[in-house]
């Protein structure tokens, strides 16, 4: 992949994908019902998004990110204190991390960014617990579940460019499936998740897609001319309602299982 996806803007991210992150996250942690006290590890933790409901909704013993950005881990690192959560520079294909580390770990919107997929679920069942949680929620981006699909839709009809991660097909179900079970994971389990999130009005939906990394840069490649009619064109489809306020819908899949307990430390 030539043209990829980098998340250098750790404020512009939460307004763009972090508000997304956490409606999502919250239905994907009703599912889980995880237990209280647990040693997480969050990959790709970003800018702390997932990390922050963890401390919020599980009461978690101690919580570690790992994430390629220094400047989502810089904005992370804003949100808490070191005693509460540590963050670490670091890939999920080779975590720094020793075996059997933590309770559980999460793949929060992560799972299409790595290379290759099955290394990764393979390094959270290496750094997991037996018995303890490997699970993952990312946007069904080959069924178009991805929270801003419309805009890539138009972009790319204008001729714009639009990044792809690098392995949007981890988010398929069956392929999740797949990876957990191929992992020696046991009792895995699917669903998917759909969520919706209002804008006050169309000016708060557009310069919040201003933001994002994976349209940001298309945006700024249209002309002036082209950009108006990208805005015409998504205010037709958004389809405001009689207050102005644009609500959109996303759907995520959702996998988890756990290592199996007989599992040589």
């Amino acid at each position: 992949m030539t043209d990829q996806i980098q998340f250098t803007d750790g404020a512009g991210y939460e307004r763009y994908m972090g508000v997304w992150s956490q409606r999502v996250g919250e239905a994907f942690l009703d599912w889980l019902r995880p237990a209280t006290g647990l040693r997480w590890l969050d990959v790709g933790c970003g800018n702390g998004a997932f990390t922050e409901l963890l401390m919020a909704r599980c009461t978690p013993a101690a919580v570690d990110g790992i994430d390629p950005s220094d400047a989502q881990l810089a904005f992370a690192r804003t949100r808490f204190a070191p005693e509460v959560a540590r963050f670490h520079l670091g890939d999920a294909m080779a975590q720094p991390f020793e075996n059997a580390a933590f309770d559980a770990a999460v793949m929060p919107l992560v799972l299409f960014f790595v290379p290759e997929p099955s290394r990764g679920v393979a390094e959270m069942v290496r750094v997991v617990r037996p018995g303890g949680t490997v699970a993952a929620y990312a946007w069904d981006i080959p069924g178009g579940g991805f929270p801003y699909e419309i805009l890539q839709q138009e972009l790319r009809a204008l001729g714009a460019t639009v990044p792809m991660p690098p392995s949007p097909d981890a988010s398929k179900l069956d392929v999740m499936q797949a990876l957990w079970t191929g992992a020696g994971l046991e009792q895995v389990a699917t669903r998917a998740i759909t969520v919706q999130r209002t804008f006050a009005d169309f000016d708060d939906y557009w310069a919040t897609i201003t933001l994002g990394p994976s349209v940001g840069r298309p945006l700024a490649s249209l002309t002036e001319a082209s950009r108006e009619v990208l805005r015409t064109r998504l205010r037709e489809r958004l389809q405001p309602a009689a207050d102005g306020r644009i609500t959109c819908s996303a759907t995520a899949h959702a996998v988890r299982g756990l290592v199996p307990a007989s599992r040589l430390r």
